[in-house]
């Protein structure tokens, strides 16, 4: 599994909700595309955090660090705005704006991530990658059992 085509992948879904999102007209699609994203964001930011940017923290390389260090405040600020959306009415039109900010919030990470970070993590060799890529994808698809077994329940 290639980890870079799995972030890319996770990237278009969410700006996929997000564009639904945003366009939603009832109050209560508008609430359940909020929840999806937080979802899919939380998963994102855990490989992420947990499996992509210690990989990439070991390219001996100073922009290496300086990407890691800022991705993780940009992670942090999302978190902050996806804690706040719960609480606004999704009738509001301040949940119109809070979703467009954290929209662009994401839109701006991810542009640096792929432009940037991506061309990075090419200097980590084949079976190192390969590594990385399998448990992220082993972390995305337990992730989606417990889902499943929440919504069973």
């Amino acid at each position: 599994m290639d980890p870079l085509q799995l972030l890319k992948k996770q990237h278009r879904e969410v700006e996929g909700l997000f564009k639904k999102a945003l366009k939603a007209e009832g109050a209560s699609e508008r609430k359940h595309l909020m929840q999806q994203i937080a979802h899919d964001l939380e998963l994102h930011t855990r490989i992420e955090e947990d499996i992509f940017y210690p990989a990439i923290r070991e390219i001996e390389a100073k922009k290496a660090e300086e990407m890691v260090l800022e991705a993780y405040e940009e992670h942090h600020v999302v978190k902050l705005v996806l804690k706040e959306l719960p609480g606004v009415d999704p009738a509001d039109e301040r949940f119109h704006a809070k979703m467009t900010v954290l929209k662009e919030l994401v839109k701006h990470h991810v542009e640096e991530e792929e432009k940037e970070m991506f061309k990075l993590a090419k200097k980590i060799d084949d079976d190192e990658m390969e590594r990385i890529g399998e448990q992220m994808l082993s972390t995305v698809e337990a992730a989606g059992k417990q889902t499943d077994r929440r919504r069973a329940a």
